[in-house]
């Protein structure tokens, strides 16, 4: 039962798939990767605007004050390049990124509705900067694992689960979750015929192909549906997406995520969402988590793995309304952990910064196999803006109501497994020889990579953020 204290030649060459279920050995100690770019929380949204990226400082700070950076390697990521954003964003509005400042942002007044600019999403100093150092840093994880470097990879600045392929949505300028996941599928088209070749290059010149991962699974925890993520892998069975949330009739941002939101064509039944309601307690959502995602590692056999670990979901969150403590979150890691499989970990929402600091400190511990006190080190820099309980584990549970039902949890769960029902076993790649002159096909193939990525998205509406 369930507790609430959690105790503890190149013609000749193809392409080298990941095995059907990859999983590291339960023996070996787990190589963890940690990327924070020094710049990362020095962005400012604005005085008024919940996202507050010094939340990434005041995580950093204290996880370096624990010293959980002597359990893993660190990385100062580079930033994505423009080309790199471009792979999954529309070269239009990640021109308008680029260009669009605070004291010029007249001159593109008439591009803000076209790209969704606003008060959620408003153009702040640095604003491009701020969007390559945070997707830059989840698509060297990407690499890592890809290249067999990590078996974890930790990356708190990423998670921004909103953005679209043309334009922002709920403080999200960037997917770069999605630009992560298409590193782990990389593909090129052989234009001979109309199979994929799935290849992951990072010496293009030498033809050096490493691992790509036949499936990833997309779990994500954030109490807003991951309806950016969902959108781009609505129509492949590559990418299973998972998403718990809120879900109020399609009140709560982003309206969407309903049960009944399985994907399309060969993506059918490879989406899932688990809606819930105000007030999730640790235990229920634990007891949930632990049921469906279960079922959906069973079923779909993901060869990697990428959460997003929105802290937004915590009890006293500004913007949420769960009654989940840190260490409820955290279980959810550790139970996806336990699985020894590649794992990508990242970053989401969460808006009282205090509460986020803890909780990501706290997971990182968690995939670094440490048992962290529950006294903060007074050593962090920050360690006044702790109080007045100075603890990892503040009490998070305010006085709202549990609406889920135990009755209405379980149809949940019984309509997900029955969609999982119908995967009728895991998806396999076809692989292939590999084309001749690969570099010929690259030179020839972004139009059509475009064309064949916007055909696979799917419109589902955005709404405004209540």
């Amino acid at each position: 039962m369930f507790s609430s204290t959690f105790l503890p030649s190149n013609s000749e060459k193809t392409a080298q798939p990941q095995s059907a279920t990859f999983h590291i050995q339960p023996h070996s100690k787990q190589k963890v990767a940690y990327f924070h770019h020094k710049d990362v929380g020095n962005f400012h949204f604005g005085l008024q605007h919940p996202m507050k990226p010094h939340r990434l400082t005041l995580t950093n700070d204290l996880v370096m004050s624990y010293e959980l950076h002597e359990r893993m390697t660190v990385y100062c990521p580079p930033k994505a390049t423009d080309d790199e954003l471009m792979e999954f964003h529309e070269t239009d509005y990640i021109k308008f990124l680029k260009d669009v400042t605070p004291e010029n942002s007249e001159d593109f007044v008439e591009d803000f509705s076209k790209f969704n600019i606003s008060e959620d999403c408003p153009i702040f100093e640095g604003l491009y900067d701020f969007c390559q150092i945070y997707a830059g840093a989840s698509i060297a994880a990407a690499h890592q694992l890809a290249s067999d470097a990590a078996d974890i990879c930790i990356n708190w600045s990423g998670g921004l689960h909103h953005a679209k392929r043309f334009e922002a949505s709920g403080f999200c300028f960037v997917n770069d979750i999605v630009l992560a996941i298409q590193h782990l599928l990389r593909f090129v088209k052989n234009f001979n015929s109309n199979l994929l070749y799935i290849i992951d290059l990072f010496d293009l010149n030498n033809l050096v192909i490493e691992r790509f991962y036949p499936r990833v699974l997309y779990i994500d925890i954030d109490i807003h549906h991951g309806d950016g993520v969902q959108e781009a892998f609505y129509a492949t069975d590559r990418v299973m997406t998972v998403s718990f949330h809120k879900y109020d009739s399609g009140s709560f941002f982003p309206g969407t995520g309903n049960i009944n939101e399985i994907g399309c064509g060969l993506g059918k039944f490879f989406c899932l969402n688990v809606p819930l309601k105000d007030g999730i307690d640790d235990e229920t959502y634990f007891t949930l988590f632990k049921d469906v995602i279960s079922d959906v590692r069973d079923h779909y056999q993901p060869s990697v793995i990428v959460l997003q670990c929105g802290a937004d979901s915590l009890g006293k969150d500004r913007l949420g309304g769960f009654n989940i403590s840190i260490k409820a979150h955290g279980e959810c890691v550790r139970f996806v952990k336990s699985w020894h499989i590649p794992l990508l970990v990242l970053g989401g929402g969460g808006y009282r910064i205090h509460n986020v600091a803890r909780c990501w400190t706290y997971e990182t511990g968690i995939l670094v196999d440490a048992e962290l006190p529950p006294e903060l080190p007074e050593r962090t820099r920050f360690y006044n803006f702790f109080g007045p309980d100075f603890s990892l584990h503040p009490p998070l549970v305010r006085k709202i109501d549990n609406f889920n039902t135990k009755t209405e949890l379980q149809k949940i769960s019984q309509q997900v497994h029955e969609l999982l029902r119908f995967l009728d076993g895991a998806p396999s790649v076809q692989m292939q020889e590999l084309p001749g002159d690969l570099q010929c096909l690259l030179d020839e193939s972004d139009e059509e990579l475009r064309d064949a990525r916007e055909d696979q998205t799917v419109d589902i509406r955005s709404r405004k953020r209540l």
